[in-house]
């Protein structure tokens, strides 16, 4: 699932768009849209949002105070503008973001994120040798540029110009993804949540893991082209293979099997350090026991026991969470487990939350810090570490 965001300007062809919206949406991606305002002219905001499932964003300040110029290049995977009019393919390559779908499109380009323009226009602005101009610096700054079909205009004429049909903008764009996908080829084993160590069938001793970090990582992952494996301890339909555990034995059974033939290892995952030692085979009444004490035993080191038979081109990804000295922390767990790098965080910044504060320290000890960031944008930068 991708979140995709389509831009739409004020050209003839913009009623095309409404197909293009079902195709990604039957695909399972999220959409939103964003329009100029001259796309009004020739479409309605209803449609639109009922075709999305979405608000329609046109107002470059909605609501005072938004900044949905960045909210909504954070938000998408890839950004599809079609139609796109010679207006705004000029004014994106001229930096001039006067608007909305010119302050999103300039400020998607500084990201280097997957960007797709399907121009429509007349045969001679198509022509123009400033509309090809500009058309080549978009193409030198990333961004994919479908061309135009050759056929009967709505001006009344014959020639190249024609917005392409909107099944091959869709394939063209999902070719484009997977050519340019930092992560294609790579085979990513990511755990995720707390683990669960059962006292009797129906209690168990874990932690305040979310998950959200492991299913960030996972999420990211899978959209940035990689072959993914989530070792879950909760249930969690994907698009990619995921395997539900429960115990930390269970985890490393899983874990070890799967990285086997795995590019990496990211071992998000809060496991528990340790396991009762007898648990009961039935429900535990608490008529029959006025006490309860329960022997635990130390579980297995899932990180360090998968790093012993860590091929050299293998790379692991582990994490250290802390309440107190935390780098120091870190990298005493870098160096003891054997991890190419360590992500560090602060229990009371991260557990539970949708935001996250990291540090990612390397085996050479560089460190780098981002606060104050989503956990999607937390895996993204973690996964960065493995491009090539």
């Amino acid at each position: 699932m991708r979140n995709v965001l389509i831009g739409i300007t004020g050209a003839i062809a913009a009623y095309k768009t409404c197909e293009l919206i079902r195709l990604f949406k039957r695909a399972g991606d999220n959409v939103k849209v964003l329009i100029t305002e001259n796309t009004l002219q020739f479409l309605g905001k209803k449609t639109l949002e009922t075709l999305s499932g979405d608000v329609v964003y046109l107002d470059q300040f909605r609501e005072k105070g938004t900044t949905e110029h960045i909210s909504l290049v954070d938000w998408a995977d890839v950004f599809v503008i079609a139609p796109a009019s010679a207006n705004t393919i000029s004014k994106i390559a001229n930096g001039i973001a006067d608007n909305l779908m010119t302050s999103v499109s300039c400020a998607y380009i500084g990201h280097k994120k997957p960007f797709v323009l399907a121009p429509s226009m007349n045969t001679g602005m198509w022509k123009n040798d400033f509309v090809q101009e500009n058309l080549r610096k978009l193409e030198n700054a990333g961004v994919h540029i479908i061309e135009p079909d050759y056929g009967f205009l709505a001006c009344g004429t014959e020639g190249k110009g024609k917005m392409p049909a909107p099944s091959k903008i869709h394939n063209e764009t999902l070719e484009f993804l997977n050519k340019n996908s930092p992560l294609a080829g790579k085979r990513i084993v990511i755990t995720a949540g707390g683990t669960k160590e059962y006292i009797d069938p129906v209690r168990y001793i874990s932690n305040a893991s979310s998950g959200k970090m492991g299913l960030a990582l996972a999420e990211s992952a899978h959209k940035l082209g990689a072959d993914v494996v989530l070792v879950s301890t909760f249930s969690h339909s994907a698009p990619y293979k995921v395997l539900e555990v429960a115990s930390a034995v269970d985890m490393l059974d899983a874990t070890k099997s799967e990285f086997e033939n795995s590019d990496c290892l990211i071992m998000a995952a809060a496991v528990a350090d340790y396991r009762v030692s007898n648990p009961q085979a039935q429900k535990i009444t608490k008529e029959s026991n006025e006490t309860l004490k329960l022997e635990l035993v130390k579980n297995p080191d899932i990180l360090k026991s998968v790093a012993q038979d860590k091929k050299p081109d293998q790379k692991i990804i582990g994490f250290c969470l802390a309440t107190q000295n935390l780098i120091e922390c870190a990298k005493a767990k870098l160096e003891a487990k054997k991890c190419d790098y360590i992500i560090a965080n602060e229990a009371q910044k991260s557990l539970g939350k949708d935001d996250t504060e990291i540090y990612i320290i390397s085996k050479s000890e560089d460190i780098k810090h981002f606060e104050n960031i989503s956990k999607k944008q937390a895996a993204d930068k973690i996964l960065e570490l493995l491009y090539d």
